[in-house]
């Protein structure tokens, strides 16, 4: 099975002038990887229920987080050439556009929907494998490394059920 490689943004809320606070992905071999983002200057938007969900303070990312510069060449090196994936592509997107531009660079990896990979057998199961994984493994939601590795594992749990049952 060959997974694809995830990734998940939480940002500092929704709609205009929002911005990503932490980034992670997932690769292939299910390593996981993710960092704080510093407010860029002119990253102004901050959603005080933004903050309930992923934890994350705007103090703490002044103080902890990596720059746009330092997230947009780590991504750059190890996504090089890839296709990455994300279940929320749009917002992601977006997001990951602002990113870019703070950094003054451009991504050399490519984004494309999640959904792009499933089946219609996996599509109809992704919800409720999802809820479960979540609850079997008690992983804490709205962190990005943490969303990413639920998002790989659900898709590989999908692919073996429904491969399973086609056989």
């Amino acid at each position: 099975m060959n997974p694809p490689i995830i990734i998940d943004i939480e940002a500092s809320g929704f709609g205009a002038g929002s911005y990503p606070v932490e980034i992670g992905y997932v690769d292939k071999s299910g390593q996981t990887w993710s960092a704080q983002v510093q407010p860029h200057v002119d990253w102004l938007h901050w959603d005080d229920e933004a903050e309930k969900l992923h934890h994350q303070s705007r103090q703490s990312l002044e103080t902890y987080g990596a720059t746009a510069r330092e997230i947009a060449l780590h991504l750059n090196h190890m996504l090089n050439g890839k296709t990455v994936y994300t279940d929320g592509w749009y917002q992601d997107f977006v997001w990951l556009h602002g990113l870019y531009e703070a950094a003054g660079l451009s991504p050399n990896f490519k984004l494309e929907d999640l959904s792009l990979t499933l089946t219609l057998d996996q599509k109809a199961v992704w919800h409720e494998t999802k809820q479960r994984l979540r609850e079997q493994m008690a992983l804490e939601p709205h962190r990005a490394s943490t969303d990413a590795k639920l998002l790989q594992l659900t898709w590989l749990e999908t692919a073996e059920m429904t491969t399973a049952s086609a056989a």
